[in-house]
């Protein structure tokens, strides 16, 4: 246990953030912003709206105050996603930022490189934590600073003070994926451990945990039973309905909409042949007059094409030939295009010097680049001309 829980190291770095004025400067704002950010009323912090879920219910999402999502993104990127201070374990995926091993290769967290893990199992148990955002609730948050990050009290509330929102993550708060992947941080090596002795895989990916088994017809009772005392011990609750045990002798075995029945992960054969079908959608609506140069068809493409790249990453033969129809059919620019990227560039050279650090200005940078790339299938030279400008406009923003 004691070698597993070794590997599995958590915090990479020997030193801490001693005070509010080194959490400042390591965040790279003033101490005056940071606790005019932690003074923010719970009202004034996000903004709430609803989204309807696949399966017919409601997502609540919070956007948080820009102020607020200034600090969150610093403390993702200076802390959470900084391999220098967390070394994330190779059991958990989903939101956690790709990496190199000791050997140089990148590491993938996705829901591909999740699924690679369980391929060639014959048994599988899917488990999902019930509103896993609402049920990591402050003390876990402050938890994860505190005992984990080893930041003193007072630093720790801070952070767990701007991460949280009535005492609990949220989702649309930018570290609550990071943290929802943390909250276990104190125990679920050791299960892993557990389970790994018994010939099974487990694996993470934010609320979702995969255990699998290259054993027909598995019983899981024992695995299920450590997980769930895990869970409740930190009182997350378990989704009942959303838990299933499958085995190959039954159906096809799948791991985040994959088939984990091969060597690798592979797409099921009815989703390749809509991702075709959809390719030779647009090459028929490329087709009509004038269609390809207006935003809908912008939308259709890129849309396509992300399907297609899926592919890529599985190394599935069909990739290279799909992506050669669509760039036949690329979207092409208006001359209203022209006005619009001119328009977006005049405006940025207005805000440059008071708004160049802020996550709006940077949003219309790459607003601004995106247009220009459309721009130069039709417009070579005056696209030259602006994005010599543009140049000029790099956001600060982190």
């Amino acid at each position: 246990m004691a070698g597993i829980a070794e590997v599995q190291r958590y915090k990479a770095s020997v030193h801490s953030i001693s005070s509010i004025e080194n959490l400042a400067s390591a965040l790279g704002v003033s101490l005056s912003f940071l606790q005019e950010v932690l003074q923010i009323p719970d009202e004034d912090r996000y903004k709430k709206s609803e989204l309807p879920k696949s399966d017919g219910g409601i997502r609540t999402v919070y956007s948080p105050d820009y102020r607020v999502r200034l600090i969150q993104r610093r403390i993702n990127k200076r802390i959470f996603s900084n391999s220098h201070v967390i070394t994330w374990p190779d059991f958990l995926f989903g939101s956690i930022p790709n990496h190199r091993d000791k050997y140089g290769q990148e590491v993938t967290k996705d829901h591909i490189a999740c699924a690679a893990s369980h391929c060639g199992a014959k048994s599988l148990l899917k488990l999902d934590v019930k509103n896993f955002f609402d049920n990591v609730h402050g003390d876990i948050v402050y938890g994860v600073f505190k005992d984990l990050l080893k930041y003193p009290d007072e630093v720790s509330r801070a952070l767990t003070n701007v991460c949280t929102f009535k005492s609990h993550l949220v989702q649309g708060a930018l570290t609550s994926s990071y943290l929802a992947s943390l909250c276990l941080h104190d125990v679920e090596t050791y299960v892993v451990d557990r389970l790994s002795r018994k010939g099974i895989v487990y694996t993470r990916f934010v609320d979702d945990i995969t255990l699998s088994s290259k054993i027909s017809n598995f019983d899981f009772g024992f695995a299920r039973g450590v997980v769930e005392q895990m869970l409740t011990a930190k009182d997350l609750p378990l989704n009942s309905g959303k838990s299933r045990t499958q085995y190959l002798s039954s159906e096809p075995l799948m791991v985040h909409g994959l088939r984990i029945c091969f060597n690798e992960p592979r797409l099921p054969a009815d989703e390749v042949r809509r991702i075709r079908a959809s390719v030779k959608n647009i090459e028929v609506i490329a087709n009509e007059r004038g269609y390809r140069l207006t935003h809908a068809y912008r939308h259709d493409f890129n849309r396509c094409m992300g399907k297609v790249n899926k592919l890529a990453r599985l190394r599935h033969t069909q990739h290279a030939a799909l992506v050669a129809r669509l760039v036949k059919v690329y979207p092409l620019p208006s001359k209203r295009d022209i006005s619009r990227a001119i328009q977006i560039i005049m405006r940025l050279e207005r805000d440059a010097y008071s708004k160049a650090s802020t996550y709006w200005y940077a949003k219309r940078f790459y607003m601004a680049h995106e247009r220009l790339n459309i721009l130069k299938r039709s417009y070579p030279r005056i696209t030259l001309l602006l994005r010599n400008r543009l140049r000029k406009l790099r956001p600060d923003y982190e």
